[in-house]
């Protein structure tokens, strides 16, 4: 079983040792130990173990001026990848995502991802809920300053406590992760509509006395490398407008119809809205 996402701290006073090399070993603790490189630290953290369905998390620290990728990166960069094929006992891996903070990429263009620390949230289903479960994940990411690096890393964990300590970290977690939401809806920020003009998008966003606001859009498949959407100067009364141009379409693919996942971030609010593009 592979999780991946498409293509586009806690350090100590000793040496560093490189995550392609380090070993680990099952622990009943609820956090792997971590696995470190010369810009970050990477693992696994267990939630409190009831029934089939389990919380865990896989969380990074980033030194001070470097960053790594949400799923979709932005204009540049490299997002994480997961392999959880090698675990015992389960089923099932889904990987979520704290909403995404945007940098300046260096060259002119917008990178999406996360800064200092984050912990990206796992559904996991297992085999059999009376049955040990042990999460061995191999984890590929980049962090970048100027330039990026490329690190892997091996970690795995086994998940034992009923009361893990890691529960309200996780919670915390699951909390930044942006909530499903329709058009219109009554939340502190929303998309009013969507229109489309040719190859342009504009999107109307009621965010009342919100200034830190961004939005992404994703296609419907990984290949789809869409623009990251820019505030233009002029909206109607009530809204802040966003326009993105329906550019990065992969060879042969249509845009009318197609299915898009808009992601609107406001302040500590955020929410996934799916839509069918008219």
């Amino acid at each position: 079983m592979i999780v991946t996402v498409p293509l586009r701290a806690a350090f100590g006073v000793a040496a560093l040792i490189s995550v392609a090399c380090a070993a680990t070993e099952v622990r009943a603790d609820d956090a792997s130990p971590w696995q470190q490189d010369s810009h970050s630290a990477v693992r696994l953290l267990a939630g409190s173990r009831s029934g089939a369905v389990l919380l865990g998390g896989i969380a990074f620290q980033l030194q001070d001026g470097w960053k790594t990728y949400w799923r979709t990166p932005g204009d540049s960069g490299v997002p994480p990848r997961f392999d959880f094929s090698k675990s015992d006992n389960v089923d099932a891996v889904t990987v979520m995502w704290p909403a995404p903070r945007q940098f300046d990429d260096g060259a002119g263009g917008t990178s999406l991802g996360y800064k200092h620390q984050v912990v990206l949230p796992l559904r996991i289903v297992a085999k059999n809920p009376d049955k040990p479960l042990v999460l061995r994940a191999e984890i590929n990411y980049a962090v970048c300053e100027k330039l990026c690096v490329p690190v892997e890393a091996k970690a795995e964990l086994a998940f034992a406590s009923v009361a893990s300590t890691e529960d309200a970290a996780l919670s915390e977690a699951l909390n930044a992760v942006p909530k499903p939401a329709n058009i219109g809806d009554a939340t502190p920020v929303t998309i009013r509509d969507v229109k489309r003009d040719g190859n342009n998008v504009l999107v109307d966003v009621a965010a009342p006395d919100t200034k830190d606001l961004s939005l992404f859009v994703e296609g419907p498949t990984p290949d789809w490398a869409l623009p990251v959407p820019k505030l233009v100067a002029h909206a109607p009364p009530g809204v802040k407008r966003f326009s993105f141009e329906l550019d990065g379409l992969p060879p042969g693919a249509k845009a009318d119809g197609a299915a898009l996942k808009l992601t609107l971030v406001g302040g500590d609010k955020s929410y996934e809205f799916n839509i069918n593009l008219n």
